[in-house]
């Protein structure tokens, strides 16, 4: 019933910025948060930020003060602000969606790559 679609990965260099978005479509009156998560090669997928339809967000602390994540006005589209990116934040970054009954709904991916 929900599909979510990531964007805005790339190439960057350490130090740099990036900005992922995430739509969702379909019954999105039903979601109440949407996440990011990444994972690397090798590694298991890592929970990053939540926000709720209230605007309440939550983080890992690993990542707490460099990335920040934000929603539009209509509650379809998640953004995920990274700043000072480093090598090690390479990954695949993939966005998720909970729905009333507890329902996830997971995008494609999206790929972040920091190098010099």
């Amino acid at each position: 019933q929900v599909q979510v679609v990531e964007s805005g990965g790339g190439s960057v260099q350490p130090g740099g910025s990036l900005r992922l978005s995430c739509a969702a479509s379909g019954s999105i009156d039903n979601i109440v948060a949407m996440s990011w998560y990444r994972q690397a090669p090798g590694k298991e997928r890592t929970f990053l930020a939540l926000i709720q339809g209230d605007g309440k967000t939550g983080y890992n602390g690993s990542v707490k003060g460099r990335f920040t994540i934000s929603m539009n006005l209509d509650k379809d589209t998640v953004y995920l602000q990274m700043d000072n990116l480093k090598p090690e934040d390479t990954a695949v970054y993939y966005c998720n969606a909970r729905d009333k009954r507890v329902n996830y709904y997971w995008g494609q991916g999206t790929q972040v790559t920091v190098s010099s």
